[in-house]
């Protein structure tokens, strides 16, 4: 959530001016996609595009017009338990392994629904408001909120069309850039044993969980200025890495010999040589790109393997300031519990982070999916140990 709505100091014009801009991208992103597309969900983890569409839609419906607006009236009565996603304090709603068995509403009642509430929140926002207060607070962390569901919309596309034996491709024309790595710059940064500062300060927007800035102790270490690259990981794979269990934590190995995991996320060996699979269709793997798709129980037996480890949230926190990053969300051994001093808000937004600070590990920075302005060295961002489906990638410390 915000800091404090009193400080914000973004007027209505500029909310607005946000609003249209980030409710457009989204369905940008679903403009090269096919009908069948929209609804299809191969695992739990990845929603069909069209419920994201509407969920977004859902939160500013349920949570600014239906709670701000006298005059709103909602366009489905049943959309709140179709489209809420775990806000127990709404209601029930249907279980998120179930999303892909809605064939109904359609794609064209979604984007319906998405063109009623949006003309209903810029009649809202043209409206004499309040400067600041609740609405507002509320307003900025859905927009936050539908960023974070482009970047769920880029990943969850990328799946529902990898896991297709026809590797279809998305489009050619893909708004990021990945960058190339050379290992002649690699380097160690070296910092120095002591207490530092972590947690969101400053003006503006940040979630509730990066709240609470506070001291913390770090021994020496240093960290990579770089990501570990395809080439790096590729040795580790013909090392016979994903055979030798003296690597792995005893959980992680119990996943590669139940799932038969030998390889990142999208890649498959055809002929001899390895392939990958991006949303511009299956090509041979670039080997000085960063390595992606990676799960934290592989970057922690990676790291393993080169005689380092990873980052705990804190030394990256401290050190990101010497390296570039926003790649790949950068996988910490830190796992994910509230700072000193956090407070969960009463109420359904009080749901947002608080809830999920159980068998989940921390990751910091952004990726090249993460939409544009939805990110800041505090930001924390958390998936279960075993997930590969996110543009996740490794850098070592010692």
């Amino acid at each position: 959530m915000i800091i404090d709505p009193l400080k914000n100091d973004l007027d209505v014009s500029v909310l607005k001016k946000q609003f249209i801009e980030i409710r457009t991208y989204t369905e940008t992103i679903c403009k090269p996609l096919e009908i069948e597309d929209y609804v299809a969900q191969p695992v739990v983890d990845v929603s069909p595009p069209k419920w994201h569409l509407a969920h977004t839609t859902w939160f500013f419906e349920q949570f600014i017009l239906s709670a701000f607006d006298p005059g709103y009236t909602v366009f489905h009565p049943r959309y709140n338990y179709i489209f809420n996603s775990y806000y127990n304090t709404v209601g029930e709603r249907v279980l998120r392994h179930n999303r892909g068995n809605l064939s109904r509403p359609t794609v064209n009642d979604i984007y319906a629904y998405r063109s009623h509430v949006n003309k209903a929140m810029i009649s809202f926002l043209n409206k004499d408001l309040p400067a600041t207060g609740e609405w507002k607070e509320i307003l900025e962390l859905g927009l936050q909120h539908e960023q974070q569901h482009q970047e769920l919309l880029w990943t969850d596309i990328k799946y529902i069309l990898g896991m297709n034996p026809l590797y279809p491709k998305y489009s050619d024309d893909l708004p990021w850039i990945e960058d190339t790595i050379d290992p002649a710059l690699q380097e160690w940064i070296s910092i120095k044993k002591g207490n530092y500062f972590i947690g969101f300060e400053g003006e503006g927007f940040c979630f509730d969980n990066e709240l609470q800035r506070h001291e913390v102790h770090v021994e020496d270490y240093e960290i990579s200025n770089q990501l570990v690259t395809n080439e790096e990981y590729l040795a580790f794979i013909e090392d016979g890495g994903y055979s030798d269990f003296n690597l792995w934590l005893d959980e992680g190995w119990a996943w590669v010999k139940d799932k038969n995991i030998d390889s990142p996320f999208y890649w498959e060996k055809i002929n001899g040589e390895w392939y990958s699979y991006s949303l511009r269709g299956l090509s041979p793997i670039i080997m000085n790109e960063a390595v992606k798709h990676i799960s934290f129980y592989e970057a922690n037996a990676f790291a393993q393997w080169k005689g380092h480890r990873l980052p705990s949230e804190q030394e990256w926190e401290i050190a990101n300031q010497h390296f570039n990053w926003g790649q790949r969300w950068e996988i910490t051994q830190s796992p994910y519990v509230p700072y000193p001093g956090f407070k969960t808000k009463e109420g359904a937004i009080g749901e947002y982070n608080g809830k999920f600070m159980v068998n989940q590990m921390t990751f910091r920075g952004a990726s090249v999916v993460s939409s544009p302005g939805h990110s800041r060295a505090s930001y924390r961002n958390f998936f279960h140990p075993h997930l590969q489906w996110q543009f996740t990638g490794i850098r070592l410390t010692k």
